[in-house]
């Protein structure tokens, strides 16, 4: 059901926790990589698997992006043309062809629920024509992926989407929603992409809204790579349906627990004066070390419901793997709460009420991000209405942060 976030399994696994743990904890959809799989295990072991569902033990919905985000973060690598993306492989240099039809074709043979046509990405801090050019490219890459799909037979079986590229730029982004959705009725949804990638966030939630007014409302609309909390809530509010993001399991690895009161830092080191050995706490952070509180009380998750502590995980979490895979497991549930009080808040008709509940919880003793506050008020929902709170500039986002580290 939607909103939904999806975790992230790049290389066919959520690091850390096995596909029956997933599923335990009630997610339905995750992410997996197209370049990554193709790479390895490979198209010949996943066909002789029948599929990444049956070679990884996942018996629920699987998204694979295209590839193109790895135009990216892999830029050193590849070289951009007409034709697709040659990569030389990070792991032995060997040049591989990434077109829109291979990609495809890829996708078909991990045979993932929804599929994601290839893009031509460019980070979103990109100026000048490269922007405009990667756009239009994402265009009639669009109209590749649909006759590669389309002529497979398995249009049926696997959902199409297409991504809204455009950079920053106004005007381009509306360029390829008028493409995007002319094309409608061959394609199953639509994602939005070339954004979270540094810029600044009053700028991201007005693109966001650009896009997903436009888009059809009998299409999902999915955000990529979109992961915090305020993040999330705010794409809802503005139209999105579905997210994600490495961030709640990146985070956990460092030890850092997601709560509706902002972050928890489990990972904050006692630092030791030489001089005089003692040990110094930061006043906020160092409580963690000595807390037999679980990361949350209220939180169904296996690690909180079997009463594992804070000063436990503080003991384990960057030294034992257990302690990272606890965290995971809570960070997840965290994510599946947020997003799920959302749906039933959307649902129940009390959707600006969650808002402002969850808000007042999370910000209340720091501010509220001023961007949030601007969003939610394009869509009619006052976070300051009855709140005496103030308003912070920039992205706002809330951490716990030791002077020790």
């Amino acid at each position: 059901m939607l909103p939904t976030f999806m975790p992230v399994a790049t290389q066919a696994a959520i690091k850390g926790l096995t596909p029956q743990q997933v599923e335990s904890l009630g997610i339905t959809l995750i992410l997996n990589n197209t370049y990554h799989l193709n790479l390895r295990p490979g198209i010949k072991v996943l066909d002789e698997a029948g599929g990444a569902h049956k070679f990884q033990g996942w018996d629920r919905n699987i998204l694979t992006d295209s590839g193109g985000f790895q135009l990216v973060s892999l830029s050193k690598f590849a070289n951009i043309t007409e034709e697709g993306a040659l990569f030389a492989s990070p792991f032995n240099g060997e040049p591989t062809m990434l077109t829109p039809e291979e990609s495809i074709s890829i996708q078909h043979s991990i045979g993932a629920d929804i599929i994601m046509q290839l893009d031509d990405v460019v980070s979103s801090l990109t100026v000048g024509p490269r922007v405009g050019e990667a756009m239009h490219r994402s265009v009639r890459w669009l109209d590749r992926c649909i006759e590669q799909h389309e002529k497979s037979g398995r249009k049926d079986k696997q959902n199409l989407f297409a991504i809204v590229q455009g950079g920053l730029d106004p005007a381009l982004r509306d360029q390829c929603l008028d493409a995007m959705i002319a094309r409608k009725d061959q394609v199953a949804g639509y994602a939005i992409g070339g954004l979270s990638g540094g810029e600044e966030k009053d700028v991201f939630w007005r693109i966001i809204k650009q896009c997903a007014d436009r888009l059809p409302s009998d299409r999902p609309r999915y955000s990529m790579g979109i992961g915090f909390a305020e993040d999330l809530l705010v794409c809802v509010a503005l139209g999105v349906d579905m997210a994600d993001c490495v961030f709640p399991t990146r985070t956990a690895r460092f030890g850092v627990a997601l709560t509706f009161e902002g972050p928890l830092n489990l990972s904050t080191p006692i630092v030791v004066d030489i001089a005089v050995h003692n040990s110094r706490f930061d006043t906020e952070l160092g409580k963690h070390t000595r807390s037999m509180e679980p990361i949350d009380k209220n939180c169904p998750c296996p690690t909180c419901a079997s009463g594992m502590s804070r000063a436990m995980l503080h003991h384990v979490v960057t030294i034992e793997t257990a302690g990272a895979h606890a965290v995971t497991i809570h960070n997840l549930v965290f994510q599946a709460q947020l997003m799920g009080g959302a749906r039933d808040a959307i649902l129940e008709g009390r959707f600006p009420e969650y808002l402002r509940s969850f808000f007042h919880n999370y910000f209340g003793d720091t501010g509220y991000p001023e961007w949030c506050v601007n969003a939610l008020r394009s869509v009619g929902v006052d976070l300051m209405e009855g709140a005496n709170v103030p308003l912070i500039q920039g992205s706002g986002a809330k951490w716990e942060y030791s002077d020790a580290a």
